[in-house]
């Protein structure tokens, strides 16, 4: 059991494919659009139960319950190794110049 105020994260159905705009390509028309979001939970509840929940900005959104506690998980993308050589390379032309 998820007790009430348990910060959470919550998924649910935005549109159905049958609902979705003609002007939007072939393959995502096919799809629901989707949303996952976090918040507190406003009653206790169970993984998959249907929730609603408070987000941090006290809209309140309902959705399945997905998990409790959930980690932030951030990923900047894959490396790009001239992003690391730009420090050394900066401080390198810095010295020169001030020499």
């Amino acid at each position: 059991m998820i007790k009430k105020d348990t910060w959470v994260r919550i998924h649910g159905i935005v549109l159905e494919p049958s609902e979705r705009s003609a002007n939007v390509p072939e393959d995502t028309a096919k799809v629901p659009l989707e949303f996952w979001t976090k918040g507190w939970l406003l009653n206790d509840a169970e993984i998959g139960d249907e929730v609603t929940i408070r987000t941090a900005c006290g809209r309140e959104e309902t959705g399945n319950l997905l998990e409790a506690n959930p980690m932030y998980e951030l990923n900047y993308g894959k490396l790009v190794p001239e992003l690391i050589e730009i420090g050394p390379k900066l401080r390198r032309i810095l010295e020169e110049e001030n020499e």
